[in-house]
């Protein structure tokens, strides 16, 4: 089993997909990623030979930012704008939407479940 970047990849997908499974690694940049390590786009991940996967792994640590080092940086990002204040920041402090989504319906990802306020019956007087 192929092991970049701490994540396994799965064996029998084809490589062009299989380093999608790493974070920060979309289509476009796993084709040129393969092109780079000059590795054919279709064969399977289970079958690539140990020159193959340092090839990969080479070409990945040279030009791109994954897993644990981009995510420490989009979350350092994120803090970032809490701190000077800005809109987005107290957007992201509130858990609302940050890129002006409507919130008066919908929202349910950012907002949660709906809170429900309960109504009981008034108490008759006796």
């Amino acid at each position: 089993m192929a092991r970049i970047s701490g994540v396994d990849l799965p064996r029998d997908k084809r490589i062009e997909v299989s380093l999608t499974y790493i974070y920060g690694i979309g289509r476009s940049s796993s084709r040129k990623i393969l092109q780079e390590a000059e590795v054919d786009f279709n064969i399977r991940a289970g079958k690539l030979s140990d020159e193959q996967i340092a090839n990969i792994r080479k070409s990945i640590d040279s030009g791109y930012k994954v897993e644990g080092e981009l995510r420490k940086e989009v979350s350092m990002n994120i803090k970032m704008l809490m701190d000077t204040g800005t809109y987005r920041g107290l957007r992201h402090r509130r858990g609302l939407p940050v890129r002006g989504q409507r919130t008066h319906t919908n929202a349910r990802t950012r907002k949660g479940p709906h809170s429900r306020i309960m109504v009981g019956k008034k108490k008759s007087k006796q």
